[in-house]
């Protein structure tokens, strides 16, 4: 199979496009012809070496939808055919590539009306914005939500989500991005190149920081007492703060089918649709490392694989 994949650490030139072994569906494991897959956040930095790998070569990539060509011992609950998309368990990346073998227990079936490359783009940053709005912020319908980087991909669809559950959603963004993070749903949208997150007072009930760094912080400063604060871009654990009447939070993120069936069902209800793509080939990987770490673009990066 083709493959985009690594030898070593090192910049996005250190990517490679050609050929690696193809996989084979082991017990309880079936194997998915890709036919899209995601660029995260989380790639560029494995890359880069700030997750350091103990075995090379190493293909990259942790989302996927495509159709089941394989079915390992024991699996009775997908047959050669389906379509398929996925959230590769913790430990295990490879969507990079022309085909995976992946646990049966991650998989949910792709809804016909949702194209390779939609579910693809829904799957991480549906599954990371569902884990800390609805499970570890447990938003309630009426409070108010700061959800920062809004033209991002989980940002994005952690507005949508938001509205959805009726919250009153206030977003980040550059100038450029105000319009579609308002067609999400926002109901306040600020730049945050004219206007510092900490003036806005203690006004949100929960916070969804997608962004990290300096932001991370300010976040704290726009909680109500007893708000709560969600971080997925500040390490393994929630930046501390001098603020003893609120919460910073680490979501798990945890893998399986069911999150995958909640995305299916949020599309199918039309509460959230997929973000803005913007497309590359697997052997253009290295073009799409360079745009990701960045960080300035709108919605995903994509690889249409077949």
């Amino acid at each position: 199979m083709k493959a985009s994949y690594l030898e070593q650490h090192g910049g996005p030139d250190v990517l490679k496009y050609g050929e690696q072994p193809d996989p084979v569906a082991g017990a309880g494991e079936i194997v998915v012809d890709i036919v899209a897959a995601s660029v995260n956040g989380a790639d560029w930095k494995v890359r880069a070496g700030d997750y350091k790998l103990t075995k090379f070569p190493h293909i990259l990539g942790r989302d996927f939808s495509g159709v089941v060509s394989a079915v390992g011992p024991g699996v009775s609950d997908f047959k050669v055919g389906d379509e398929v998309f996925a959230v590769l368990p913790a430990g295990q990346e490879g969507t990079y590539a022309e085909k995976i073998a992946v646990k049966a227990e991650f998989v949910a079936k792709k809804p016909a009306g949702l194209s390779h490359v939609n579910a693809a783009a829904l799957a991480l940053i549906g599954l990371t914005a569902m884990n800390a709005v609805e499970d570890t912020l447990k938003l309630k319908r009426g409070e108010t939500i700061l959800i920062t980087g809004g033209a991002g991909g989980v940002a994005s669809y952690a507005i949508q989500l938001a509205r959805h559950i009726g919250a009153r959603v206030i977003t980040t963004t550059s100038a450029p991005n105000t319009g579609y993070a308002r067609s999400l749903g926002a109901d306040e949208v600020i730049d945050y190149n004219a206007t510092d997150l900490a003036s806005l007072g203690q006004v949100c009930d929960a916070v969804f920081d997608t962004v990290g760094g300096d932001v991370a912080q300010k976040c704290y400063a726009v909680l109500k007492p007893g708000g709560r604060a969600a971080f997925i871009a500040s390490g393994p654990q929630a930046p501390k703060t001098d603020r003893t009447d609120v919460q910073g939070l680490r979501p798990p993120v945890p893998r399986g089918r069911r999150p995958m069936e909640r995305i299916a069902e949020l599309y199918a209800a039309g509460a959230v649709k997929p973000p803005q793509v913007q497309m590359y080939r697997l052997s253009e990987a290295a073009d799409a490392h360079r745009v990701s770490e960045a960080r300035h673009f709108r919605g995903k990066l994509m690889f249409q694989v077949k």
